[in-house]
């Protein structure tokens, strides 16, 4: 299930856009309209490149590469505030006054933001993850800078004006503004990261209730500005009920009081999956900070980070579909945590002496950062010096056969169509998300193939039947998960032939291109029936 992931869903309309003239395919699944920002991205992308997996993964890996500096940058900004016991929280002058007089400062020169991001860049999790075409990785980048952004932000003591207040007072503002519904629009579960980014205001504002409003509501109206722009211009009027069905899909909720101790309790063990040494490491790092060393918590983005992870994590809970992509979001900010908290254990100011426990404390804790690092960059090295692609071998071979059959529609219906769209340009339809029933959908757009994992279900059959024999042509090992180990062709043919026939009546025919694919070919033309 690790490697089930949604690249091709959340990447549908780019894909379409390039490969029919139009992004939005009518009964069909359409994310797009509610998280419109990643396939504008791809979009981009692929004006210049074509449609291919490698580009796609390409735009995720930068997007990884800021993922680090913003990590960086986020520390560095707050990390005066956790570098000794005795610090408190110093203005953005005095700040600048001491990086303009080093020899003022007692305090030694922090190493979290390096050592956080040399652990995020060596997980073998990240790794894998921050190399999939998937929504997770920009939405970490979003947060990310919608905290930076909200770090530089300043209360007005005699209240907000947009004409008396300065630009670099404003611009954070607006920055904020824009993030917020940006992150939002890139995947709908942002909201639960909002907590985070609502916690450093108010300790920009001073924990002060009146500071905190005058400070959030600029942002909060900007953002809700632009987020009512684009439902009311773009999707109440064109495209309301694509918008609802996505939420409708996801609205269920698996966790229940019968079994809320044991979804709880698989949602806590699931996290393993971001490394068996650094996921308890950053549990004890929380605990460490909330038990024994509360003082930490001075500096705000200690729980800014810890928000973040909770907040995700009771979606997690709350969704119970534990997707090991979706872990990916907890993963940076309980990263990041482990060397903010842990730091103070092996530095000292010259004012203060370390005592002998917490130089042994400082001691253990050094040697399992060093054991995991070096653990952690041996997986991932392997992953590089050996990798699998099983996935996309088995993609190109179902290609083959399907052009090979110039006869039959070359549209296929799958629940991973959109995957071997993006692999190989084939076009594709859903066969299990869409706003119009799918025995409809069969009926109006004409499939010639059908791809499913290990079998057909039931309901598909039921759908596929009134039309279609099912005719099994190949399997293709694609993974090694038991359930989704092989990927099954089948052509279709019309029911009520006792042989393969001839195409099924078109009734009217869109002329498309298949796209040029990271394969290195070029498919020709193709009919797509509409």
């Amino acid at each position: 299930m690790a490697k089930y992931t949604d690249e091709g869903w959340y990447g549908d309309a780019a894909i379409r856009h390039f490969q029919l003239g139009h992004w939005y395919v009518p009964g069909d699944f359409n994310p797009a309209v509610a998280l419109p920002v990643w396939p504008l991205l791809e979009a981009a992308l692929f004006r210049f490149t074509g449609v291919n997996l490698v580009a796609a993964r390409a735009l995720t890996v930068a997007i990884f590469a800021l993922i680090l500096l913003s990590s960086y940058l986020l520390l560095r900004r707050w990390h005066r505030l956790s570098s000794g016991p005795h610090h408190q929280e110093k203005d953005d002058h005095e700040q600048k006054d001491q990086q303009h007089h080093p020899e003022q400062n007692d305090e030694p020169r922090s190493l979290a933001p390096a050592l956080a991001v040399l652990l995020l860049a060596v997980s073998p999790f990240c790794y894998v993850f921050t190399r999939l075409a998937i929504l997770e990785p920009l939405l970490i980048l979003l947060t990310l800078l919608a905290l930076l952004a909200a770090s530089y932000t300043e209360p007005q003591p005699d209240g907000f004006s947009w004409r008396k207040t300065k630009l670099s007072r404003i611009l954070p503002l607006l920055a904020l503004g824009l993030l917020i519904p940006l992150m939002v629009l890139t995947k709908t579960t942002a909201i639960f990261l909002l907590p985070s980014i609502a916690w450093l205001l108010w300790a920009r504002s001073g924990y002060s209730l009146r500071s905190f409003v005058g400070l959030s509501l600029p942002p909060a109206l900007v953002a809700a500005v632009l987020w009512l722009a684009y439902y009311g211009l773009v999707v109440r009027p064109h495209f309301l009920l694509d918008y609802r069905y996505l939420f409708s899909a996801n609205a269920y909720t698996g966790i229940n009081p019968g079994n809320a101790l044991s979804v709880l309790g698989d949602t806590l063990n699931d996290g393993i999956w971001m490394g068996k040494l650094l996921y308890p490491v950053g549990l004890l790092a929380v605990l460490y900070a909330f038990l024994l060393r509360p003082r930490l918590l001075r500096n705000p983005l200690v729980p800014a980070l810890v928000l973040w992870a909770a907040g995700y994590a009771a979606f997690l809970a709350y969704h119970n579909n534990l997707q090991p992509r979706y872990y990916l979001v907890l993963a940076v900010p309980l990263t990041a945590l482990v060397p903010v908290i842990f730091e103070p254990m092996w530095t000292r100011s010259k004012k203060e002496l370390l005592s002998s426990s917490r130089r042994l404390g400082g001691l253990a804790i050094a040697t399992v950062l060093v054991l995991l690092v070096i653990s952690d960059a041996s997986q991932t090295l392997s992953f590089v010096r050996t990798p699998d692609y099983t996935f996309a071998t088995a993609a190109r071979k179902i290609r083959d056969v399907i052009i090979a059959d110039p006869a039959h529609n070359p549209l296929v219906l799958s629940i991973s169509g959109s995957n071997l769209s993006l692999m190989t340009g084939l076009p594709s339809i859903c066969d299990d998300f869409g706003t119009m029933d799918l025995a409809m959908r069969v009926q109006a757009y004409h499939p010639g193939w059908y791809v499913a994992w290990n079998q057909v279900d039931d309901d598909k059959m039921d759908a596929l039947a009134p039309m279609f024999r099912l005719q099994r042509i190949a399997a293709f090992p694609a993974m090694d998960d038991p359930e989704r180990n092989q990927l099954i062709l089948y052509r279709l043919d019309p029911a009520s032939s006792p042989s393969p026939a001839p195409a099924a009546p078109r009734r009217k025919t869109v002329r498309t291109h298949l796209l040029q694919t990271n394969f290195g070919q070029m498919l020709g033309e193709a009919q797509l029936v509409h």
